[in-house]
């Protein structure tokens, strides 16, 4: 498919004022030809919004295998599109995750691999990296963020400087104040029971900022009704732009802790946050796709729902459920960075699973194969199109490889294939103790996809050749990495 960039309706040539009798009704049968075209184009240009959640665990949806989480309108995507099992977030904490969902690439290639950005950081995504949003805007798409953004929140990089028209939401984690990121409460999965049980604490105990376009519009936010209000100017934005191709990213701030819902919603049991909050979520989610189902723009928008990485695991009922997987955020295993991802759209064949091996760096190049546009030669990315996979006309994935960085950047394993290797430096107990050699782990994820059977002993060779291309794929990505922005 090709994307006109043009809108023939306010660039159509003026009349010659010196044109013959019988050019004016060519002229005019030209116009409204071209008119016609851009309808056309129109009608069959794909909308694309992504949900992007915080701290979801893999088993917390319904359609995953949730029996304590009520799920039906996110399930409505798997019933009606595809269900990806095998589906990986970059890295296993917020901030580099969103920088490979948004690029396209490691985040260690665009500078945003090292942990998460703090109100005091002075780094962000730079401007010059080309995103999802500034590909889309670029091929004539309205584009919107809403919701969390973490990706730096000096104005400078905040999301309209990356190809965002609009947006609205907080900067950086909800548990996060501005601007020193002192003076919060008591944490812990007891500290978050006691702001659960009093739903006031997000406007006494937190200084969380909302952010519009780039000022700063509420102090603290309250974020009993932010998944509500972030969902609602989806909705808003859609409506306005059904007539145009749009873009909308909306990445909820929940269920990272703390958890917060609205009072209308609110169950008050601490043991019930999560759910509630997952619950809550999910209807937002139904609110928006009714939306598109009024509008009638279902039939030619994509939906991807995903999360950010796994679920925060210490905070116990405040935090999700990797289902089958090992541990959690964090960490290298799959809990950490496996993820549910679900995928509705045109061609996308309904009620269908593919357990290939895809991630969301492969979302750019593949919102460009879909939208038949080229991404620029310039900046080299890591993601694939999987576009293939998305409508069922391929059955193996063109992703055979994919590198595991962990929550500071540093390099840690390989998947290829069905093999993982994992090699985790041991921490030493003693200052004078000698540094202990890393702890290598193989799994066959086909026939151990919890990761409890260590195989290195038994595949030495094997181990040997991941590490090696582990370490072969690195050193291409650190000798061609570009810089983040850092603030003067």
């Amino acid at each position: 498919m090709t994307i006109t960039t043009t809108d023939p309706r306010s660039a159509a040539p003026v009349a010659d004022s010196k044109a013959t009798p019988g050019s004016r009704p060519l002229f005019l049968l030209c116009c409204l030809l071209s008119l016609a075209v851009m309808d056309r184009v129109v009608a069959d240009t794909p909308n694309f919004i992504i949900i992007f959640t915080d701290d979801q665990g893999y088993g917390d949806l319904g359609c995953f295998g949730s029996t304590t989480i009520d799920t039906p309108n996110i399930d409505r995507l798997a019933t009606e599109g595809r269900k990806f099992t095998s589906f990986m977030v970059a890295s296993p904490v917020c901030t580099p995750s969103r920088a490979a969902l948004m690029t396209g690439c490691y985040p260690k290639r665009v500078g945003m691999h090292q942990h998460v950005l703090f109100p005091t950081s002075r780094k962000g995504l730079h401007p010059d990296e080309h995103t999802i949003a500034d590909h889309l805007k670029g091929l004539g798409y309205a584009t919107a963020c809403y919701g969390k953004w973490h990706l730096g929140h000096h104005p400078e990089v905040l999301p309209v400087s990356n190809g965002f028209d609009e947006y609205l939401g907080i900067p950086y984690s909800n548990d996060m104040n501005h601007p020193d990121n002192k003076g919060k409460p008591q944490g812990g999965f007891a500290g978050m029971d006691l702001l659960w049980q009093d739903p006031e604490s997000t406007l006494t105990r937190w200084k969380t900022p909302l952010i519009h376009n780039t000022e700063i519009v509420e102090l603290p936010v309250d974020q009993r009704t932010v998944t509500r209000r972030y969902t609602q100017h989806a909705i808003d934005f859609v409506t306005r732009h059904r007539e145009q191709p749009f873009f909308v990213y909306l990445p909820h701030s929940m269920p990272h802790i703390p958890l917060y819902v609205p009072d209308d919603v609110r169950d008050p049991d601490p043991l019930n946050a999560y759910t509630n909050t997952i619950e809550h979520i999910d209807s937002e989610v139904g609110r928006l796709l009714d939306t598109l189902d009024e509008l009638q723009l279902a039939d030619r928008t994509y939906v991807i729902y995903a999360t950010d990485n796994g679920p925060w695991l210490p905070f116990r009922h405040h935090g999700g459920s990797a289902g089958p997987l090992r541990d959690g955020k964090g960490t290298t295993f799959e809990g950490g960075q496996r993820v549910p991802c679900l995928v509705r759209g045109p061609g996308v064949p309904a009620n269908t699973v593919c357990d290939q091996l895809t991630g969301t760096i492969d979302l750019l190049p593949t919102i460009a194969a879909i939208t038949g546009s080229t991404l620029p030669e310039q900046k080299r990315i890591d993601g694939v199109d999987i576009s293939g996979l998305w409508t069922g006309s391929i059955t193996k994935s063109p992703r055979d490889e994919f590198i595991y960085y962990t929550a500071q950047g540093e390099l840690e394993g390989l998947r290829q294939g069905d093999w993982k290797l994992l090699v985790r430096k041991q921490g030493q107990q003693k200052k004078k103790q000698q540094p202990q050699p890393p702890q290598k782990f193989l799994f066959d994820l086909a026939a151990d996809l919890g990761e409890q059977q260590n195989l290195a002993s038994e595949h030495a060779d094997v181990v040997a050749a991941l590490e090696a291309r582990m370490l072969e794929l690195d050193e291409e990505i650190t000798a061609n990495a570009r810089e983040p922005w850092i603030k003067p």
